[in-house]
C-alpha cells in the first residue's frame, strides 16, 4: 500500500511541474487562468443548478487541459527536429484547434445556461 501511495505522490509531482512549465512558457495558459477565475466567480455568483455551475466549472478546466496537451505536442515536434516541416505545422495547429474547440465548446455551454436563466 505504500508504494501505491509514493506512486501516487509522484504522479502529483510530475503533474504539477508540468502544469508549472506550461504556466511559464504559454502566455495563453495565463489568460485562460484568469478567465477561468472569472467565470467561476460568475458561476457562484448566478443563481445556477449545481449541475450547471459543476458543468461550467469541469469545462473551464477542460480548456487548462487541452493547453497542456497542446504545449505537450509542440514541445515534442520541436524536439523531434527544428527544421520547417507541413506535418509539424500540421500537428501544432491541431493542438491549437483543440483548446479552440474546447474553448468555443465551453462557450456554447455558457450561452445556453445564460438564455436559460433569462428565458
Amino acid at each position: 500500500m505504500w508504494h501505491q501511495i509514493m506512486r501516487v505522490r509522484q504522479r502529483a509531482i510530475w503533474s504539477w511541474d508540468g502544469f508549472v512549465h506550461v504556466w511559464r512558457t504559454e502566455g495563453s495558459m495565463a489568460q485562460w487562468v484568469v478567465m477561468n477565475v472569472v467565470f467561476a466567480v460568475l458561476a457562484f455568483v448566478l443563481p445556477l443548478t449545481a449541475g450547471e455551475r459543476g458543468m461550467l466549472l469541469m469545462g473551464g478546466i477542460l480548456v487548462l487541459a487541452a493547453e497542456c496537451m497542446n504545449t505537450a505536442i509542440e514541445r515534442v515536434v520541436d524536439d523531434i527536429s527544428p527544421d520547417r516541416r507541413d506535418a509539424a505545422r500540421y500537428a501544432k495547429d491541431c493542438g491549437s484547434a483543440a483548446v479552440a474547440v474546447t474553448g468555443i465548446a465551453v462557450g456554447v455551454a455558457w450561452l445556453c445556461v445564460i438564455v436559460g436563466l433569462i428565458w
